[in-house]
């Protein structure tokens, strides 16, 4: 750790980070970021780096936007802090309600507001158990997701995620949280399957899964539109439609998981328009208020309100929350988020960007062995052997150019 910067080697003895290897970290230290402007992300050296993933899906406007800067500003001085606990309320929190009720895929009640995308699914998990006790159903709690899904890392929405590493010596997931197949056609496809028969194939597949766990145990569908985390994973067209049906003959309530799509990342409001599907919950999060500050919500449907007003009378009062949930200076730089998307038509521009950034692959100097694309969202699987070859390729190309370059060019 010698030849770390002091700020760096104070960083690996302070701080814990997330996804890395914590004992390699301690020898190759941190990559510190100083400055941000646009698409730009700058380190203490000056470097510039072009902030290709958004953060973490999560900058839709970009850096050093100068509007959400001094909307923060100016709530800050009216009004900097407000809980929403025992009946207190702001107006921040009651326009970001109603705005995103307006704006909503399906019809909703009310919003939940917290802090990240994992509290959100924690909460969807919450109430979906508190669903269940006021409708008679106290069995009624499985909750299924999918293999790769990434819906957080808090112990429950940990256990919705579907990766090894966010369960191996955590001790997850917890019991009733299932895990079915994952809509990756190039992965799991079988041989001479098409795209269409593998979707059929899933949605059976969902379906032998409720029945054999019993129906009346089985509570909620989660699912991310495009799944991020676990590998930008576009699932085939009709692949939602079929697994609406199954979870519709079952009476499974279903999440759409909206953290990374919604919000313009596939073109579209939220993921689920894109992917032709109608949940009853929405969990939103990051683009929400562009990343500047941290605010989350769940989008409740009324019959999930009726549940909740039932309940809290039963039992004298709703016991859940977060201090910072619906935070009036995040309410109010996310109220301005969403009146930016719309005045610059920034999930119209995403959508008509995408036949651009399709094309843009296709000539890419890799030669790919699989490739899904939705709005702004692409992935490609490579295969090392044609990845070599094109490398070589574009060597030799590079080559001849430069020595076509060298030579001087003859008068005519």
């Amino acid at each position: 750790m010698s030849s770390l910067s002091n700020l760096a080697a104070r960083d690996v003895e302070t701080l814990v980070h997330p996804y890395i290897n914590l004992a390699s970290f301690r020898e190759s230290g941190p990559l510190i970021i100083e400055r941000a402007r646009g698409i730009y992300v700058y380190d203490t050296t000056g470097k510039a780096y072009i902030e290709g993933m958004a953060g973490l899906w999560c900058t839709a406007l970009g850096y050093g936007n100068e509007e959400l800067v001094e909307v923060a500003a100016e709530q800050m001085r009216k009004l900097s802090f407000a809980h929403l606990f025992t009946g207190r309320s702001h107006d921040p929190a009651i326009e970001l309600a109603e705005k995103l009720k307006e704006i909503a895929p399906v019809p909703i009640s009310k919003v939940f507001f917290c802090n990240s995308g994992s509290e959100a699914n924690d909460t969807q998990v919450k109430l979906i158990w508190y669903l269940n006790n006021a409708l008679g159903r106290p069995h009624k709690k499985k909750i299924i997701s999918r293999m790769k899904a990434y819906h957080g890392v808090t112990v429950a929405a940990a256990s919705l995620t579907g990766l090894p590493a966010n369960h191996r010596d955590f001790d997850l997931p917890l019991p009733g949280f299932l895990h079915a197949g994952c809509p990756h056609y190039y992965r799991f496809g079988q041989e001479g399957e098409s795209e269409e028969e593998f979707a059929t194939r899933l949605a059976a597949e969902l379906d032998e899964m409720i029945v054999k766990e019993g129906p009346e145990t089985v509570a909620a569908f989660i699912a991310e539109p495009v799944m991020g985390a676990g590998g930008v994973i576009v699932p085939p067209r009709s692949y939602f439609e079929k697994v609406m049906a199954v979870c519709a003959k079952h009476d499974v309530f279903m999440v759409s998981d909206e953290v990374i799509c919604g919000f313009g990342r596939l073109g579209t409001a939220f993921g689920c328009q894109k992917l032709n599907f109608v949940p009853h919950a929405i969990s939103i999060a990051k683009a929400l208020s562009s990343a500047y500050l941290p605010i989350a919500g769940v989008m409740i449907p009324e019959m999930m309100y009726q549940a909740l007003l039932a309940e809290s009378k039963k039992i004298g009062v709703f016991g859940h929350g977060f201090t910072y949930g619906g935070h009036p200076v995040a309410a109010a730089v996310a109220l301005k988020a969403i009146e930016i998307y719309a005045r610059d038509r920034i999930f119209e521009r995403a959508a008509e960007q995408h036949p651009n950034s399709k094309a843009d692959w296709r000539r890419s100097m890799l030669i790919r062995s699989w490739a899904r694309h939705a709005g702004l969202v692409s992935s490609a699987v490579l295969n090392w052997w044609q990845t070599k070859q094109a490398a070589g390729h574009l060597q030799r190309r590079t080559a001849s150019v430069r020595a076509r370059s060298a030579v001087p060019s003859r008068k005519v």
